[in-house]
């Protein structure tokens, strides 16, 4: 099945990306979450639209993804939410969250480019990814706390 990815797929390709994928993969996953659609001659005039979307988000230089690898890994990220007694949240953080703890931190990130292993509902530390650029990734170190 030929598809043109609209999101960031990890293992898969960027946005505006033309892939063939099998057939249950894409009618299962990628469509429904609408992370691609179908190829077809008119969407694929629509992939320099998507591509010129996705280079002005991008960080260009890999000096700049450097520095900010490197404001993000300098210091724990604080995220206050509501929580139980018990420490366990009402919900989860959400690379929503996340995302502004870290412009408040100084680094605009897109939301996108977020990893979370597990969905976090518990306070304390937990270890986040970030891909900056393709070549760099940070490990950001996030603390969840209570809000008050």
């Amino acid at each position: 099945m030929k598809l043109i990815l609209t999101h960031e797929v990890s293992n898969l390709g960027e946005p505006g990306d033309v892939v063939d994928v099998k057939d249950g993969y894409g009618r299962n996953f990628l469509l429904p979450r609408h992370y691609a659609i179908r190829w077809t001659k008119g969407a694929a005039r629509q992939v320099e639209s998507i591509k010129a979307a996705r280079d002005s988000r991008a960080v260009h230089d890999l000096e700049e993804a450097q520095q900010i690898k490197g404001r993000l890994e300098a210091e724990p990220v604080n995220v206050s939410v509501q929580a139980g007694e018990s420490g366990r949240l009402f919900g989860a953080v959400t690379v929503t969250d996340i995302a502004a703890a870290l412009e408040e931190a100084g680094a605009v990130v897109d939301k996108r480019r977020i990893e979370v292993g597990n969905p976090i509902k518990a306070l304390g530390a937990h270890d986040i990814t970030v891909r900056v650029h393709p070549e760099v990734v940070a490990n950001v170190r996030l603390n969840v706390v209570a809000s008050k």
